[in-house]
C-alpha cells in the first residue's frame, strides 16, 4: 500500500530541503526522497572519509544564503545551526611573497590593506563597492520575488539607483576580465578579484559577466560564513526543522519514475518498487533527469523535450583536494609558523595574474587539465576546531579549470592524483610547508562533483 503526501520533494539537497521546510511549516504533509545515505547534496559533511576529520563533499563557504531570510524564517538556530563569521573573508598573497591583500567585512579596513600594495587602488575599490552594492541590492531583491516581468523590471532595472544607467548597462554587458582591468591598476588585485569572480564558472573573457565581478561588493554585506561542524550542519539543521514540522526524510530512496496520468502527477515510484503518492511533486534533480528520465518524453507537451535536450551542460570546470594536515599554510607573504592567523580565516586566493588565469582556461577549452591551475585554499579548522583532532587541521584546495571529457585520451581515474599533486604544488609555492604537512587526502575530480 502506498503512502500519501501533499508534496513529495525529490532530492535532499539544500534547495530541496529549503522548499520542503517552508511547505511543512505552512501545514502541508511533505516527504523528501534522498538517494544517498545522508541529506545535503552538495552541502554535506562526512566523518567517514578521513578518520578523525569532518570533510565537506561539496560547497564549503556559505555566502548568498545570508542575503536571504531563510535561516531566520526557518529558525535554524533552534535546530542546532551555528554560523561562524570568517573575517577576513579572503586573503590574496602576492606571488613574489612581498605583501598581501586582506578582504575584510569592513570596507575601510579592506582599503587600508589594499593601500599597502597599491595606494591608488584603495580609493578605486571603495568606489567600486559603493557602485555595485547599489546595483546588486536591486538584483537580489528580484531574486527574492516571483520572476514576473514587473518584478524583474522594478528591482533589477529601476531598483539599481544608478546615476548613469547607460554606463551601468555597459559594465554589465562587458566581460569581468575587461571590467577588472578598467577598474583597478595593480595586477595582484586584478588577479584576486578576477579569480573570485571565476568561481561562478565563466572565463574572464565571456561577455555579459560584469556582475560576476560586481557581486564581490555584496560579500561585504553577507560575509563568508561557516556552520560550526562543517558545511553539512546547515542541511542537518534543515532536516531537523522539517521533521519538527511534521515532514519526513527518506534516505537511500532513489526515484525511478514520476507517475503521470491525464497530464497530472500522481506519485513517485522508487527503485525498490515502493510507491509514494503525492499530487504535487518538487524536483531538486537536474532538469534533464527530471523531465527526460523521471517524467519521460511521452508525458511532456509537444516541443518541450526538444527544448530541454538543448539545455547545454558545461564540460565541468573544477576539482578539489581535501587534506588532513599537521599544520596550516605558512605563507611567505604572511609568515605564521603554521599556526592559525587572519590569513587562514576565509578564501585564500592563489592566482598570480590575469594572463595566468586566461591560459588556464585556454587549456580547458582544448580539453586538457590546466597545466598551471589557479588555486583557492580553505582552512576552516582555523576558526572551527571541531573539524579536526587537537593540533591538526583541514586544508581544502579547489582548482580550475578541469574538463569532464578529456581530449587527449586520458581518463580521470588514471590522472586525478597527478592533477591533485599539481594543485598542492600551487599552494606550496605560496606556503612552502604545505606539501610536507599533508597527513592524508581525499581527491574529488570533475567526475565526482
Amino acid at each position: 500500500m502506498s503512502k500519501t503526501y501533499d508534496v513529495a520533494v525529490i532530492g535532499g539537497g539544500h534547495n530541496g530541503l529549503t522548499c520542503a521546510c517552508y511547505l511543512a511549516k505552512a501545514g502541508l504533509k511533505v516527504i523528501v526522497l534522498e538517494r544517498r545515505h545522508i541529506v545535503g547534496g552538495a552541502v554535506c559533511t562526512q566523518d567517514d572519509l578521513i578518520e578523525g576529520y569532518k570533510i565537506d563533499v561539496g560547497s564549503s563557504a556559505h555566502i548568498m544564503i545570508h542575503l536571504t531570510p531563510v535561516v531566520k524564517d526557518l529558525e535554524l538556530e533552534k535546530f542546532g545551526l551555528e554560523y561562524i563569521d570568517c573575517d577576513p573573508f579572503a586573503f590574496a598573497p602576492m606571488p613574489d611573497g612581498k605583501g598581501a591583500i586582506y578582504f575584510w567585512r569592513d570596507v575601510n579596513k579592506t582599503c587600508e590593506s589594499i593601500a599597502t600594495v597599491s595606494p591608488e587602488d584603495a580609493d578605486r575599490y571603495k568606489k567600486f563597492v559603493a557602485e555595485w552594492e547599489k546595483l546588486n541590492e536591486g538584483v537580489f531583491q528580484a531574486f527574492l520575488k516571483p520572476p514576473t516581468m514587473m518584478n524583474l523590471g522594478r528591482h533589477m532595472i529601476f531598483g539599481t539607483k544608478s546615476k548613469n544607467p547607460a554606463d551601468m548597462v555597459r559594465k554589465l554587458m562587458t566581460s569581468y576580465g575587461a571590467l577588472v582591468k578598467q577598474t583597478f591598476k595593480h595586477e595582484g588585485l586584478r588577479a584576486a578579484m578576477a579569480w573570485l569572480a571565476a568561481q561562478s564558472g565563466p572565463p574572464p573573457t565571456m561577455s555579459a559577466t560584469g556582475d560576476f565581478l560586481g557581486w564581490h561588493s555584496m560579500i561585504h554585506k553577507s560575509g563568508v560564513k561557516r556552520p560550526r561542524g562543517g558545511s553539512g550542519a546547515l542541511t542537518q539543521a534543515m532536516a531537523r526543522c522539517l521533521e519538527h514540522h511534521g515532514g519526513e526524510v527518506l534516505l537511500n530512496a532513489e526515484v525511478a519514475k514520476i507517475e503521470v496520468e491525464n497530464n497530472e502527477t500522481r506519485g513517485i515510484i522508487l527503485e525498490n518498487g515502493e510507491r509514494i503518492e503525492a499530487s504535487r511533486i518538487v524536483s531538486n534533480a537536474h532538469v534533464h533527469t527530471t523531465f527526460l528520465n523521471l517524467i519521460g518524453k511521452e508525458n511532456l507537451p509537444e516541443g518541450l523535450a526538444e527544448r530541454i535536450e538543448n539545455v547545454r551542460i558545461g564540460n565541468g570546470f573544477g576539482m578539489i583536494v581535501r587534506c588532513a594536515v599537521s599544520e596550516l599554510p605558512d605563507y611567505t607573504a604572511a609568515p605564521n609558523g603554521g599556526n592559525a592567523a587572519d590569513c587562514h580565516h576565509g578564501l585564500q586566493l592563489l592566482c598570480p595574474s590575469m594572463d595566468y588565469l586566461e591560459k588556464s582556461y585556454a587549456d580547458y577549452m582544448n580539453g586538457i587539465p590546466s597545466k598551471n591551475p589557479s588555486a583557492l585554499a580553505m582552512t576552516f579548522s582555523s576558526v572551527d576546531p571541531t573539524l579536526a583532532p587537537a593540533g591538526k587541521h583541514t586544508l581544502f584546495i579547489w582548482g580550475q579549470y578541469y574538463p569532464y571529457e578529456l581530449s587527449n585520451g586520458e581518463n580521470w581515474k588514471d590522472i586525478e592524483n597527478r592533477e591533485a599533486d599539481k594543485l598542492i604544488d600551487v599552494v606550496n609555492a605560496y606556503a612552502p610547508n604545505v606539501k610536507n604537512s599533508i597527513i592524508e587526502r581525499f581527491v574529488q575530480s570533475p567526475l565526482d562533483l
